[in-house]
């Protein structure tokens, strides 16, 4: 077709993006003092008539290239609170911090992936072979790969508490965010200071992903530093140390909850299993690297529910659960999640809204104002070099952003590929990550 090469390029414009965001509109570039036009762009002079631009979405699942970029930029984002860059003192990289892995509870027993010294070992093994109440083994002695679509699944669905579990999830991100408001005062009765003279002598700065465990519950892996009054630009006082920020951290997750529906009695709480590892510059150090770190955040960031089981999409109507191909564990969280949703206590926690992410309602990842640069800080510095190069490739005149305004009209025409498009887009993402690839292996010097 005529049109094939702009489409082309409009494609490899949005990364090759699986479901790409069709606009009609036009942008006028003016003077801002004589109010003089001095650039016209519509989409009406386009061969195709629209334009394309990327999703945007996160999950690896609905978009690998936009998740890709999203990986990106949550790594950068990451790797500068720990080593600097990008805005952030290089400094900061000899300030406390520590990589935590925040579990939920147990809620009935399941199939486990378990490993010791690179031998797999037997999941529950028991010596007697007891049964539940309902008659099922309450042990097992197989041994299951990670991979195993068993690890995860209850041992006894009647045992396993459903509305516990869905519950832990809606109440996650409250737990998460009355662990940062905690952390502070525990760290101040450390150091035998008021809540005040913390604040001029050490600020609590954190960034954090959600992730979903094979048995439908989330658990946070999070970064926690230290820095001084100034944030990262001060390095704290030589009393404030790796130790005293594990021993504040296991403190506050120990004594930190959230009520549920039905008050104290039905308290969230974090598991039993909390992880605390320091996080330095070398990995040859007993502990987590940075660039390990970082790259273990990015990755999960891209990550949603479907790892655990169930959909990448909102379930409007209890009647699809029976046809979703999902785990019969998740499609008992998502019926619990329906079920609880008419309930007058349940109602303000929109589980209905939440039903394919089994309950959890939070947001994927956070950052304190602190830790390092903002997300949307790296998505504009890379709209404007992508604005850059494209001036240069068209010869367009060079423009004074600050004598300029830019008034811009934009219509909602459509989403994704029409007429077999998706072969050709997913054909320039390849070739995308590729050459990402080589320039990767060729900055590392492997190859």
């Amino acid at each position: 077709m005529p049109d094939f090469t702009r489409w082309q390029s409009m494609v490899y414009a949005t990364g090759g993006c699986a479901q790409p965001v069709r606009l009609h509109g036009e942008r006028y570039t003016l003077d801002s003092k004589t109010g003089e036009v001095l650039d016209v762009y519509r989409t009406a002079d386009e061969p195709t008539g629209f334009l394309l631009t990327a999703c945007g979405n996160r999950r690896a699942s609905r978009c690998p290239a936009c998740s890709a970029v999203y990986k990106d930029d949550t790594y950068h984002l990451i790797i500068a609170g720990l080593r600097g860059g990008k805005g952030v003192p290089e400094e900061v990289s000899q300030h406390p911090r520590v990589f935590v892995t925040f579990t939920a509870p147990s809620f009935g027993a399941v199939h486990a992936h378990r490993q010791q010294a690179g031998r797999t070992l037997p999941c529950r093994p028991r010596r007697d072979r007891p049964v539940c109440a309902h008659g099922r083994p309450a042990g097992c002695g197989l041994r299951h790969d990670r991979e195993d679509p068993q690890v995860g699944q209850p041992l006894c669905v009647d045992c396993y508490d459903y509305t516990g579990a869905v519950l832990w999830n809606a109440h996650a991100g409250a737990l998460w965010r009355e662990f940062t408001k905690t952390m502070p005062s525990v760290l101040a009765r450390l150091l035998g200071l008021t809540r005040k003279e913390l604040r001029r002598t050490v600020r609590l700065s954190y960034a954090k992903v959600a992730e979903y465990q094979a048995r439908g519950l989330v658990h946070f892996h999070a970064v926690i530093r230290l820095d001084g009054p100034d944030s990262p630009v001060d390095r704290p006082p030589d009393r404030i140390t790796l130790d005293l920020l594990d021993r504040a951290i296991r403190q506050t997750a120990g004594r930190v909850t959230v009520d549920g529906p039905d008050g104290p009695p039905s308290a969230v709480r974090w598991g039993d299993q909390l992880d605390v590892r320091p996080v330095y510059v070398s990995a040859e150090l007993d502990g987590f690297s940075d660039q390990r770190v970082a790259g273990y955040v990015a990755k999960y960031a891209t990550k949603g529910a479907e790892s655990a089981g169930t959909v990448d999409r909102p379930i409007r109507h209890a009647w699809e659960v029976a046809g979703l191909k999902v785990t019969e564990h998740a499609r008992r969280m998502i019926y619990t999640c329906f079920s609880l949703a008419h309930l007058p206590p349940y109602r303000h926690l929109l589980l209905r809204e939440w039903a394919h992410m089994l309950g959890y309602g939070g947001h994927f990842s956070t950052k304190s104002r602190h830790y390092s640069i903002r997300l949307g800080d790296l998505r504009q510095a890379r709209a404007d070099h992508r604005a850059e190069q494209a001036r240069l490739t068209a010869n367009a005149p060079v423009l004074d952003a600050a004598e300029t305004v830019t008034v811009a009209e934009w219509r909602y025409a459509g989403s994704g590929h029409r007429h077999g498009e998706a072969f050709w887009a997913e054909v320039a993402r390849q070739r995308i990550a590729t050459a990402r690839k080589i320039r990767r292996d060729r900055t590392s010097g492997i190859g």
